[in-house]
């Protein structure tokens, strides 16, 4: 009889498996674990982490997932050293440059062993939009993020990378950044249409990860992601995904209380997989100890997931299509937003104590 699957991505806190982590791993078989910054020192011993995860864990299918959206979120190594942000794709506005850049992408995760890619970011690029998010989005064009997001997903669904669309149903009008408090979006549904509308149109993606905000005029108690309103009401029937839904890290203070309430509250709400990425030991125990497991619809919707990242296809990128790819980007430069979020996560837990 197989194992019941952990609804939960977990994380490791270094660049190797602790004993401490095997052991919990091979106990609690999580669905897959998230690596962040501080586990990927070069490519061979991030190849190595993935091989010692997916071996302790003993699945073919543990999801390897990675925040690798380009620009500030880049964590894989490139020829040409560097990876476009979504924002420069946006204005570059080429989808033969987009899927290029999400080739790169699996071409570089295949190498490694990883199978998830948590992007595209599909939320609108507003005025007011919180630094946490400036530079990731594709633009204030709900149809240029629709045409981008959508070409990067079926690039990546086709290379054998499972995609997950962010930060469902739209985290674009947030001032607030979701890592030190609650962002709280007063906007009707009138105006919130406009930022759903990307996800809708994308709501046949096998994966998507919930946005950590506070919609008045849906439920002016619960942020969406342990709102049973914003995942029943919104997510699953207003935009019509029905593919697995993750919360994003339930590390971000826009969530209260201790790593047990936050995870049975996202369980609770609807949300198919929680995701913790601070990887403190005993947290992470607590967090087994009082999970829940893989059941019905949650299975059915990992299914799809496991059909593309068990299909074993290999990413070609000819020469000339690199190129391009970086001849296109040289007229356009980044702007120079320095923002860590693992490092706002520990600041917000010092002042804390």
């Amino acid at each position: 009889m197989e194992k019941p699957i952990l609804a939960a991505l977990l994380s490791v806190k270094s660049d190797k498996l602790s004993d401490a982590e095997k052991k919990l791993f091979e106990k609690f078989n999580p669905l897959g674990v998230v690596l962040l910054k501080r586990n990927i020192i070069s490519a061979e011993q991030t190849k190595n982490l993935i091989c010692s995860i997916k071996e302790t864990i003993g699945r073919d299918d543990v999801i390897i997932a990675l925040d690798e959206e380009g620009g500030r979120l880049t964590h894989l190594f490139y020829e040409n050293n560097s990876l476009a942000s979504q924002n420069i794709l946006g204005q570059v506005n080429d989808v033969e440059i987009t899927q290029i850049h999400a080739k790169l992408v699996a071409r570089q995760m295949q190498k490694i062993g990883a199978n998830m890619v948590l992007a595209p970011v599909l939320d609108i690029d507003y005025p007011q939009t919180t630094i946490a998010l400036k530079n990731r989005c594709f633009g204030n064009d709900k149809e240029k993020v629709l045409v981008h997001g959508k070409t990067m997903c079926e690039t990546y669904i086709n290379s054998g990378i499972c995609p997950c669309i962010k930060h469902i149903p739209g985290h674009g009008r947030a001032v607030n950044d979701p890592h030190a408090k609650l962002p709280k979006i007063c906007s009707d549904m009138k105006d919130l249409e406009a930022d759903f509308y990307p996800f809708k149109h994308l709501n046949h993606m096998p994966s998507a990860m919930t946005a950590h905000i506070l919609l008045t005029k849906i439920d002016n108690k619960k942020p969406i992601s342990i709102s049973k309103i914003g995942i029943q009401e919104i997510i699953r029937k207003n935009i019509g995904f029905n593919g697995m839904l993750f919360s994003d890290a339930i590390d971000m203070h826009a969530l209260k209380g201790d790593v047990i309430k936050k995870a049975q509250n996202v369980w609770q709400s609807g949300c198919d997989v929680v995701t913790y990425c601070l990887a403190d030991e005993q947290e992470m125990i607590n967090l087994c100890n009082n999970g829940i497991y893989l059941q019905d619809k949650a299975l059915e919707r990992f299914e799809k997931i496991k059909n593309i990242i068990c299909s074993k296809k290999e990413t070609i990128i000819l020469d000339n299509q690199i190129k391009k790819y970086y001849s296109g980007l040289s007229s356009f430069t980044e702007n120079n937003i320095k923002y860590d979020a693992m490092e706002v996560l520990h600041q917000k837990q010092k002042g804390e104590k």
